[in-house]
């Protein structure tokens, strides 16, 4: 890339802006306080989106077909128009009421977005955000990486912003597309926190102990022991994550990198590291036809379980 072009791809970088989805409700506010800080330290425009309720959307439909131009307040962004003025901001704020469901209006809404940005439940269609197919759905078609923030049950305080703690990356060495890892480097760059990537490892039970494990009719086995060639298989995996990592190192020298390989589930290991992160990064699938099955087992169960907002980085697209 030229010195003129990569101008001009920055320059169209800094306009896309930061899409804070929200409904009214105390969870969506505070995703919303995130996603002006982030914002903020991006340097870049922040959207406040609003899918109006079905009510609404219905009454304004009844009212066009008569002709007349309808013109519903959205008493929900009203409101929230007042939180964000009432704060201030360094950064243009734009505010979007929508219509479609959920799933359909904020990916609409986000296609040239840096950042998608969410509460964990809310109101009406936000409802239950993470608890079934409408946050998987959401996930699976944002076009940007969808940042999830959690609610208070789930971590102490947002008060420090999204600049305190470290940045935690969910790496496979061999699955984990360049999208994620540069997402995690860059988030942690922005920041000036350290940047850890954490491999889990499944082992292999020991062989011997196989063979002697009870019978699941008679009684549930004890945990098994792991194979004699533990401290060789981790090894050998530290390898692959630096080897992986090395190239993205080099290209952000001013980060702080630790790399993390232990045994166990990666979904385990990543939620025990949220509680004192500031920003966990996952990947999900790629591209499938069932939209429900691209977000992976670990995406989907730190969405559920972490102490700090989760990032959910898409595929490359065409990927």
């Amino acid at each position: 890339m030229n010195p003129e072009s990569r101008r001009n791809h920055e320059s169209a970088g800094r306009e896309r802006p930061v899409v804070a989805a929200v409904d009214g409700s105390a969870h969506s506010l505070r995703a919303l306080s995130w996603a002006l800080g982030a914002a903020e330290a991006l340097d870049v425009p922040l959207v406040v989106a609003h899918v109006r309720s079905d009510a609404l959307q219905l009454g304004a439909a009844r009212i066009a077909s008569l002709g007349t131009e309808p013109e519903l307040p959205d008493t929900v962004l009203d409101a929230v128009r007042t939180v964000v003025e009432d704060r201030g901001h360094a950064v243009p704020v734009r505010y979007a009421s929508l219509d479609g469901t959920v799933t359909e209006a904020l990916p609409r809404a986000a296609s040239d977005a840096r950042l998608l940005v969410t509460g964990s439940r809310g109101h009406g269609g936000f409802a239950s955000l993470l608890l079934g197919s409408t946050g998987r759905t959401l996930a699976a078609r944002s076009p940007c990486p969808l940042v999830v923030v959690p609610h208070e049950a789930r971590t102490a305080s947002l008060e420090s912003g999204p600049r305190a703690g470290r940045v935690l990356l969910g790496l496979h060495p061999e699955e984990t597309p360049d999208e994620v890892v540069e997402f995690a480097f860059g988030a942690a760059s922005l920041r000036r926190v350290p940047l850890e990537a954490v491999t889990g490892l499944r082992l292999p039970p020991n062989p011997a102990a196989l063979a002697a494990a009870p019978s699941p009719a008679l009684q549930v086995p004890p945990p098994l022991p792991l194979a004699d060639d533990t401290e060789e298989l981790l090894a050998e995996a530290r390898r692959e994550q630096e080897a992986r990592l090395r190239p993205f190192a080099e290209r952000w020298p001013g980060v702080e990198l630790t790399g993390t390989v232990a045994p166990g589930d990666a979904a385990g290991l990543l939620v025990d590291g949220s509680r004192e992160a500031a920003l966990l990064v996952v990947g999900r699938h790629h591209r499938h036809r069932i939209a429900e099955l691209l977000v992976g087992s670990v995406a989907h169960a730190v969405l559920h379980h972490a102490g700090c907002p989760v990032a959910v980085v898409p595929p490359a697209a065409g990927a």
